[in-house]
């Protein structure tokens, strides 16, 4: 979601609770657009991000410092000079443009208050943090914009510093109904774009979040929608804005499992059961807790990529080898065939004619009469000689296909499951394990150290969950840990569960007394679902048993297992209510 006006409301609101009237005591310049502003507040001392950066643009409290340049930019030593002790008199937020101000009060060389403005435009790859004296007149801006660069403004030293007005973008805030049916609903194009284009300060998000609410579909072109459409349009989008005008808001995240999808300060009506959303107490905590997960996944994704690419080449190959020894089986089924044509040759042959090109004999297994046809260059006994020959060949050939087509699918369901483990894969020791795994099954090439008797240190360790009734339940992360939990860590009367038929993570459910809640069964069989192949599906079945019956043959790959009894339950790949342990 981008950093849109409604966001930025909700942190002028924090900023103003936590800042108006406090001082600027440190400034900062760790990055080339950002600035680290340690600000004192009537609640305390806080530390301010300002992040211009093309990518990201972000305003929030952070907990975190920055190691700043030996040599500070000029642009720092400027806000130094004039707003080294500023007092904080007031944070606003013009209209919803994204745009913060900052207006500061400081003494000059001559002892007399003078007052600052320092602007914080939040614009994609037009961000800029810009400081202007009293008169709106710009004194400097962390990036400077040319007219070379910009047909629209310049932001230079010296120049008047005013708001572009590019897109001719209508105030939420202020727009009555009549200019919202005119301006909106009139608009070329379909309702969720006539919305975020018209509009300041309103994301895609937001817009579709507004048709949802109003139970208009978003995709459905905005000229369509008639008077009282409209009309309801208008005042599920005006109750909205009163939220924002009230300050009432609710910053939240919504999840998709562990993954962050979204995040927004008013609560999101439009994501259905499978996502689940988590409050928090601040704007800032929201923003540096959705980065941060979004960092983690993405570096892990990349991390994983080159992991990833091997297993998908080693699946494509086995899936397409698989598929020919499948024809190729297919073709041996000929062979009975040909043993009944040898057969019928040798017992009625004897009165063949020299040349006959075949010959009406009665099928003995079947009692029906069938054609046998014959190589009329060949005596009888060469022609039964042949079909016995083809008989046996394609015999050797199905007992061999028989064991390769067992191979090849056990290779398919090992890779399956390893493809899983790096879809839930959520830190480095977890890709660790798995290349480990890769490596000691030659899909990976072992480079050698010189290093003897050094083994992989095993830092992963599984997810850890209790139960509604505190029980506690652990999930694998992959093939060794899978292996590890059931025959190590596992008891016998503990429960075991598994996706039934797909690939999936071993759920283990450390039984007190042998006997479990039936909510902590169906909280299992969630795990089991969610930690699968199967988890975008609706509902998964499980397997489940108790540990004692669970077996590993002998020779079989890491977290493969037998079971010859077992119970299974339907369960919704829904862990949001479960409450996972952290260590």
């Amino acid at each position: 979601m981008s950093f849109d006006g409604i966001t930025i409301a909700a942190m002028v609101r924090e900023l103003n609770n936590s800042l108006r009237g406090g001082r600027f005591n440190k400034i900062a310049q760790p990055e080339g657009d950002e600035l680290l502003i340690t600000c004192k507040g009537p609640g305390g001392q806080y530390r301010l991000l300002l992040s211009a950066s093309a990518s990201l643009p972000l305003i929030y409290f952070t907990g975190k410092n920055k190691v700043s340049p030996l040599t500070a930019p000029n642009f720092c030593m400027l806000l130094r000079k004039h707003l080294g002790s500023a007092r904080i008199t007031d944070i606003r937020q013009p209209g919803l443009e994204r745009v913060v101000e900052f207006e500061l009060e400081h003494l000059n060389e001559l002892g007399d208050p003078c007052k600052k403005v320092l602007i914080m435009e939040l614009m994609g790859k037009h961000s800029n943090i810009i400081f202007c004296d009293d008169k709106g007149m710009i004194l400097d801006s962390i990036k400077h914009v040319s007219s070379h660069m910009s047909s629209v403004r310049e932001v230079l030293p010296g120049r008047e510093y005013f708001i572009p007005k590019t897109q001719e973008k209508v105030d939420p805030l202020c727009i009555t109904q009549e200019e919202f049916v005119e301006r909106v609903c009139r608009k070329p194009c379909n309702i969720s774009k006539a919305l975020y284009s018209t509009l300041t300060g309103l994301s895609p998000v937001v817009a579709e979040e507004i048709c949802f609410r109003a139970s208009i579909d978003g995709s459905d072109a905005a000229q369509s929608l008639d008077e009282t459409a409209c009309v309801h349009l208008y005042h599920t989008f005006a109750r909205l804005m009163e939220q924002v005008k009230e300050g009432d808001f609710s910053p939240n995240i919504v999840y998709r499992g562990d993954e962050p999808v979204e995040y927004g300060v008013l609560a999101f009506q439009q994501y259905g059961s499978e996502y689940s959303a988590k409050s928090f107490d601040s704007v800032s905590a929201m923003l540096e807790t959705y980065y941060a997960s979004k960092n983690t996944i993405t570096r892990i994704r990349q991390k994983s990529a080159d992991l990833r690419r091997i297993v998908q080449t080693a699946l494509e190959r086995n899936r397409k080898k698989y598929i020919l020894q499948q024809k190729q089986m297919k073709d041996t089924a000929k062979k009975d065939k040909y043993k009944v044509y040898g057969e019928l040759i040798n017992t009625y042959g004897y009165g063949l004619e020299e040349g006959s090109k075949s010959f009406q004999a009665l099928n003995y297994y079947t009692n029906e009469e069938i054609t046998v046809p014959l190589d009329p260059t060949l005596t009888p006994a060469e022609n039964s000689k042949k079909y016995f020959d083809r008989y046996g060949k394609l015999k050797r050939t199905e007992e061999a296909l028989t064991q390769q087509l067992a191979d090849t699918e056990s290779e398919i369901e090992h890779l399956e499951s390893i493809s899983n483990a790096l879809d839930i894969a959520l830190a480095e020791s977890d890709l660790a394990q798995i290349k480990e795994e890769l490596t000691e099954y030659g899909y990976i090439k072992r480079h050698y150290t010189g290093k003897k008797g050094k083994k992989m240190q095993t830092k992963s360790k599984p997810f850890h969950y209790i139960s509604s009734d505190g029980y506690d339940i652990y999930v694998g992360k992959n093939n060794f840990q899978n292996d590890e939990l059931t025959f190590k860590f596992a008891t016998g009367n503990d429960w075991w569960f598994h996706a039934k038929k797909m690939a999936g993570s071993h759920v283990v459910v450390k039984a007190k007394d042998g006997e479990l809640p039936d909510r902590t069964f169906e909280e299992a069989g969630r795990l089991a679902a969610y930690y699968s192949k199967g988890r975008t599906a609706p509902k998964v079945e499980i397997d489940y048993i108790q540990k004692k019956h669970v077996k590993k043959p002998g020779g079989a790959k890491p977290g493969f297992v037998v079971y010859y009894t077992n119970y299974s339950l339907m369960a919704e790949p829904d862990i949001s209510a479960i409450k996972e342990v952290t260590d």
